[in-house]
């Protein structure tokens, strides 16, 4: 069987980090005459999420997982500033206005890439991306998702007395739904997954929060994101494959105006225990 994890003997200093570390506690930490190893049978259990690697000081360790796929970290990379973090958060919006100018699929893809490195339960990564980039394809979505508050009039449901209102306004002209964004970002997870939700939630979160950093504004579709919960026709044009479902959705392009400042927010609510 392939090792799974490969240890350079003449830089390993048998500090046992790397068993400490393993979430899964399959790595049997190195002693006087052998070194940190992950035996045949507990191999299956390796959920290839890096920490031991990442985290041998001395760079003895490489997970055996892509490993000419290996990037080396530059000194102080990823150093951010507190103020600085505090500042670029907190000025973070839910942007609603957006220019025409696309978004390039190049710098769509940096972001998803940053998502690529979600947190996600037992490493699992159950997200897969939609990126709807065409502004007409957009459109159309939400002209379906209006369609899908048409079939709440009358109904039991609870956005039922809401949903006049918006579907007023789309008909007068006014997008209500994704507010004229060029692009959608889809975010699907397997149907029986327990757990996937929030895994999708934090690789959107991660999205959003970087998104600026890249000159584009997000904002959370949570109209398209319901719809396609019960509506075919939408969830058909979206193309979201057999046995997947849509976890949310996130409108994005880059914003048509500048944030000057930051807003106030409700005092916080702690409960030190």
């Amino acid at each position: 069987m392939t090792s799974t994890i490969l240890i350079d003997q003449d830089l390993c200093n048998r500090c046992g980090i790397c068993s400490v570390v393993c979430p899964v506690s399959i790595v049997d930490p190195a002693d006087e005459t052998t070194l940190p190893a992950v035996r045949d049978a507990n191999a299956g259990s390796c959920i290839r999420c890096g920490h031991c690697e990442v985290s041998c000081p001395s760079g003895a360790l490489l997970l055996n997982f892509c490993p000419d796929e290996k990037v080396p970290l530059p000194a102080g990379a990823g150093a951010v500033d507190p103020t600085e973090l505090a500042y670029y958060l907190k000025k973070r919006r839910s942007v609603r206005h957006f220019t025409k100018d696309p978004v390039p699929k190049e710098k769509i893809l940096g972001l998803l890439e940053i998502a690529r490195y979600a947190a996600s339960a037992g490493n699992g990564q159950p997200v897969a991306w939609i990126v709807v980039h065409d502004p007409k394809d957009v459109k159309k979505i939400a002209g379906l998702t209006v369609g899908w508050m048409k079939t709440l009039l009358q109904s039991d449901h609870p956005m039922s007395g809401y949903v006049p209102g918006l579907i007023r306004a789309w008909e007068q002209g006014t997008d209500v739904v994704c507010r004229g964004a060029p692009h959608l970002l889809v975010a699907t997870i397997p149907e029986d997954s327990p757990v996937a939700q929030t895994d999708a939630i934090i690789a959107l979160t991660h999205f959003d929060v970087a998104a600026p950093a890249f000159g584009i504004g997000t904002c959370w579709a949570g109209f398209v994101a319901m719809a396609t919960m019960s509506y075919l026709p939408l969830r058909e044009e979206l193309g979201i494959p057999q046995g997947r479902k849509c976890a949310y959705v996130m409108m994005f392009g880059h914003p048509r105006y500048t944030v000057h400042g930051i807003p106030r927010r409700k005092p916080l609510e702690i409960a030190w225990k």
